[in-house]
């Protein structure tokens, strides 16, 4: 019988660990995708301002309360608008921003194909 104790500690044990570590890597991908309002070039993970410090607080009493990742992006997005944001969502007001990228790719193929392939003929 005390064995069976013994192994149910553990067991629970183990079982808060783990959940502890998921709760800890999952604030930790929230903190580094939303960035420093003060820092502007780094993610609240890496700065160390009185305002990192502050959301990253808020992050672990949201994710304490039971909120899931995206309600947690909603509500930073909504306090401090989508810059907050370094991976910000497909809208009207970003699709520049993500279509970018594929224009330079074609330009950029465009220029090589002409100057390389058509001046071999």
């Amino acid at each position: 019988m005390k064995l069976f104790k013994y192994l149910a500690i553990i067991f629970l044990i183990i079982n808060i660990s783990l959940a502890n570590a998921e709760n800890i890597n999952l604030q930790n991908k929230i903190t580094k995708n939303l960035r420093c309002l003060i820092c502007q070039g780094q993610s609240i993970y890496d700065s160390d301002t009185e305002f990192a410090n502050s959301l990253k607080l808020v992050v672990k009493q949201k994710l304490e309360n039971g909120k899931s990742e995206d309600e947690i992006y909603s509500f930073f997005q909504e306090k401090y608008g989508e810059w907050i944001l370094y991976d910000p969502k497909f809208n009207k007001n970003t699709y520049f921003l993500w279509l970018l990228p594929v224009l330079m790719f074609i330009i950029g193929g465009a220029i090589i194909f002409k100057l390389f392939i058509i001046k071999k003929k």
